[in-house]
């Protein structure tokens, strides 16, 4: 379950599922870790690598789990049976996303649903999450690949300095900052986010 391994899962598993072999990638959080394990380990099949809020790009490694880490698991877990209609109160939206957007008020239902919905049905949350314990991405992606990596100014989750060290990214990237944007950038600036992937592309 370690970020690279998922990388060549998935590239396994769209070319098998899809006959694709060569395509566009974006991924946020560990998702942005995966696109750039996957561009550094085969880059000919990677046409552009959009990071968003990639993980893997901190100072030092974390040996163990952080459990605060892991409110938002623990609170979905707690409020399982009542989640349909917990979620339309403020107070457990701000104890789920809060740390996520600084825009949490403005979430839909249904994103909010979504995601607790996905996080209550995950088995792959914790051995993704040893996955990455003790590693860091470290690898070299080719200057063939169109790479973006992008950032909120306020990411509570991987926040800056210390897990947004941009000598790990590709030397070739474009780095971008986003003002009042946490986590989830595609949360907080959809239309933006799908523009800046777009634009990526056709680089």
């Amino acid at each position: 379950m370690d970020p690279k391994s998922l990388g060549g899962a998935v590239f396994e598993s769209v070319e098998s599922d899809y006959g694709i072999n060569k395509f566009h990638v974006a991924g946020n959080s560990l998702g942005g870790w995966i696109a750039l394990e996957m561009a550094a380990d085969q880059p000919e099949r990677i046409n552009s690598l959009t990071g968003i809020a990639p993980a893997g790009l901190w100072l030092k490694p974390a040996a163990e789990r952080e459990m605060k880490e892991a409110r938002s698991y623990y609170v979905a877990r707690l409020f399982r049976p009542f989640i349909r209609i917990g979620l339309n109160s403020k107070f457990l939206r701000w104890v789920g996303f809060a740390t996520v957007s600084p825009g949490w008020r403005d979430l839909s239902y249904e994103t909010c649903y979504e995601a607790a919905h996905a996080m209550l049905n995950c088995p792959g949350y914790f051995p993704a999450w040893d996955g990455m314990l003790s590693r860091r991405f470290d690898a070299q992606v080719s200057p063939t690949v169109a790479v973006t990596i992008l950032f909120g100014d306020t990411d509570n989750t991987l926040p800056f300095p210390v897990s947004q060290e941009r000598s790990l990214a590709p030397a070739h990237s474009s780095w971008m900052v986003i003002d009042n944007c946490g986590h989830a950038p595609m949360w907080d600036y959809p239309q933006l986010i799908a523009k800046i992937i777009k634009e990526t592309s056709e680089r």
